[in-house]
């Protein structure tokens, strides 16, 4: 796979509450295959899920929120969705500073 160019993409926040029926988990490890595969190409940076709440949290990089949609569209999952899109103007994470020097 390759990975996307983050030069002219915009990250977004995906917040995603969700429910759940008999049909749900059998199609888990398809949607996994296919968040893992947007998570190997750099389009997901961050992924994270409540099943205590039944949402989900995600951090796209994609050129607007149709992309995005886009992207979330091809789940296995996608039907038992209710999305919220918001353009991020600050990400900034423990992950994105530079190692802590430490001394010998």
């Amino acid at each position: 796979m390759e990975n996307v160019d983050n030069k002219n993409l915009i990250k977004y926040q995906v917040t995603i509450l969700f429910n759940m029926d008999e049909l749900f988990m059998p199609q888990v490890p398809a949607h996994r295959t296919y968040i893992n595969g947007l998570i190997d190409k750099g389009v997901i940076e961050y992924y994270s899920v409540s099943m205590e709440t039944l949402r989900c949290w995600m951090i796209l990089n994609a050129t607007d929120r149709k992309q995005v949609r886009q992207f979330l569209r091809k789940s296995s999952l996608y039907k038992y969705w209710t999305v919220e899109i918001d353009e991020l103007f600050v990400f900034d994470s423990y992950s994105y500073r530079l190692p802590a020097l430490q001394l010998n």
